[in-house]
């Protein structure tokens, strides 16, 4: 018996240690990935409530800093992930519409955005990967060459393909929409 209370101080040391030496790691980490500070905050908490659920393994790990880098980089890109009307917009309009733009524009790109959000998915996945890391994840071609393990001119030729694709597709919806109004 006392073994195992010792063991679940020991685990409970392991995981005040890793919060306490690393929180700031983990949050500068979802901050690079989710740009917000809020969100940040919610991915760290979220992070070492993942932690916590694997307090089991903690003693097994050996290199704890990157171990909770790569739960931390999960966390956050799976919350960005879960943002894809922003992807979309982006796509869609080039940049995030500002305020002074007029009401229909706005709508327009909203209409857009939905469009386009449900036209990713249908991307080859060599080509959904790169469109995805470039807009959503941000991250350079030569980051998303590192990714996906390619060179970067393939991930030009990708993103390039993957944005001739959509656009095709959306012209085809576009002129299935207006050929059924005439």
């Amino acid at each position: 018996m006392n073994e195992a209370i010792e063991l679940a101080r020991t685990r409970e040391d392991l995981l005040e240690t890793a919060i306490r030496d690393h929180a700031r790691l983990v949050y500068r980490i979802a901050f690079s990935v989710l740009r917000n500070h809020h969100d940040a905050e919610d991915a760290t908490q979220e992070t070492f409530v993942r932690v916590l659920h694997a307090r089991a393994k903690l003693a097994k790990v050996e290199d704890m800093r990157n171990w909770l880098a790569r739960i931390a980089w999960r966390v956050a890109v799976e919350r960005q992930k879960k943002s894809r009307r922003v992807l979309a917009e982006e796509i869609a309009v080039g940049h995030l519409v500002a305020n002074e733009t007029p009401a229909d524009e706005v709508v327009l790109g909203r209409e857009m955005s939905g469009i386009l959000e449900n036209l990713i998915p249908s991307l080859p996945p060599k080509l959904r990967d790169a469109v995805t890391l470039s807009t959503v994840e941000e991250m350079s071609p030569a980051n998303v060459a590192q990714v996906l393990g390619i060179n970067e001119a393939k991930v030009r030729s990708r993103l390039f393909r993957a944005r001739q694709v959509l656009r095709e597709k959306l012209t085809v919806l576009l002129e299935g929409k207006h050929g059924r109004e005439r």
